[in-house]
């Protein structure tokens, strides 16, 4: 197996072969198209099956896409949770930003789920969430543990600094995808030492007038 097939392995290890043939079918898939062109008889075709047999596993597209999107976020994500707790919270978005640099197209399906999850009554919508306020709430227990040790100021709130945190880590993302010259990277390190240095400060934050 290639390194990526093998991280894929150790995110999903309890789909049989034709399941991972199915989901890195549906990867390759996503890679090469847009969310709106991907089709179950696509997939099917890439993985070298029958309609049928895909069918048999995930009845739908949006049953396929669930599962390939939690797939493929654990892969990419997984190998940068030590980050996380040997460096903090700044640091592991900072990995992913420069992981998502490596590997863009599952930056551009997150995106496009972006619209799935906030519509009401989207059968994927729930479960879309639930992975978003996972993600939400680690990078809240990470600047937790940032302040118990001193890596961050005392006066940091952490449920605050994580809304700021994914704010500038979400919105810095998607201006890059369609500013491909930007320097994503230098762009979040300026914002976040400016995040930094009001986290220092205790005291009450000066709300403009608008």
């Amino acid at each position: 197996m290639t390194a990526p097939e093998l991280a894929l392995r150790a995110a999903t290890p309890d789909l049989d072969a034709t399941r991972m043939d199915v989901l890195r079918a549906a990867i390759r898939c996503f890679r090469q198209q847009a969310f709106n062109e991907v089709t179950l008889q696509g997939v099917a075709a890439a993985a070298g099956l029958e309609l049928r047999a895909v069918q048999a596993l995930h009845p739908t597209l949006n049953d396929l896409v669930i599962v390939t999107v939690r797939a493929w976020n654990a892969e990419r994500t997984g190998p940068l949770l030590p980050v996380a707790e040997q460096a903090g919270a700044v640091a592991f978005l900072r990995a992913m930003l420069t992981a998502n640099l490596a590997d863009p197209a599952l930056m551009r399906l997150l995106t496009a789920m972006v619209d799935l999850a906030a519509t009401p009554g989207h059968p994927l919508a729930p479960a879309l969430q639930r992975q978003w306020g996972q993600f939400h709430a680690h990078v809240q227990r990470t600047l937790t543990h940032d302040v118990g040790i001193g890596r961050e100021s005392p006066s940091m709130e952490p449920a605050d600094a994580a809304e700021q945190l994914i704010a500038i880590y979400e919105g810095l993302q998607l201006q890059s995808m369609l500013r491909p010259t930007m320097d994503v990277v230098a762009s979040f390190d300026r914002a976040v030492t400016r995040f930094r240095d009001g986290w220092a400060h205790d005291e009450t934050p000066h709300v403009w007038d608008i």
